[in-house]
């Protein structure tokens, strides 16, 4: 029995010593210190957004890109010669590079009747036909193109119309917020709803 006690000790004790020669250790956690994201996953990944564009597409204001938009600054407003056919007078707003560089300039004027000292908006704005065009590069004294439908507001009922004298057009070239002043003689609808459009305006082009 005293030897059978003894062999059994002896035989753990072997085994012991050969787990500790192989390098057998018990797995060892580390703690993450404190403040230290524990994995990759727990960090957070920046990006870099992609410009600014506006709904059509454009590059916004505020880009480099957009330095390249002609600006009322940089052009003459003239109204040239038309054509009139059933009850409409259509006319050219015509667009000049009167500046010293190339710009670019696409898509549809804003353009309304104007009245007074304070040059303020007589009636509703033009109302856009069609779809709108290509970019077009101006170069210095090169010009664009935009037609301006006049409709004979004296066929308009007087208590609708509103009949008002107006003085000139306001023309806000396109992605401008500032306008030039065409002068035009003539008489406009105050009123706001009007059986139809005093003004049409078709995209710019060449």
């Amino acid at each position: 029995m005293k030897n059978r006690n003894w062999v059994t000790v002896a035989t753990f004790a072997t085994l012991g010593l050969g787990l500790a020669a192989c390098g057998e250790q018990p797995p060892q956690t580390a703690a993450p210190a404190a403040g230290t994201p524990s994995t990759a996953a727990e960090t957070s990944e920046s990006s870099t957004a992609p410009p600014a564009t506006t709904e059509r597409g454009e590059t916004a204001a505020g880009d480099p890109a957009a330095e390249g938009l002609c600006k009322v600054g940089d052009l003459t407003i003239t109204l040239g010669d038309g054509d009139s056919a059933a009850g409409t007078t259509y006319r050219q707003l015509e667009f000049i590079n009167s500046g010293t560089r190339t710009c670019t300039i696409q898509g549809f004027p804003g353009v309304s009747y104007a009245a007074g000292g304070d040059e303020h908006q007589v009636g509703p704005a033009a109302f856009r036909e069609g779809e709108k065009g290509e970019p077009i590069q101006l170069a210095p004294g090169q010009k664009a193109t935009a037609d301006v439908g006049f409709v004979q507001v004296g066929n308009y009922d007087p208590g609708t119309c509103k009949p008002t004298q107006v003085s000139g057009i306001k023309v806000y070239p396109p992605q401008e917020t500032a306008y030039k002043i065409v002068p035009f003689e003539g008489t406009g609808c105050a009123g706001e709803q009007l059986p139809g459009n005093q003004l049409t305006v078709k995209t710019i082009s060449d």
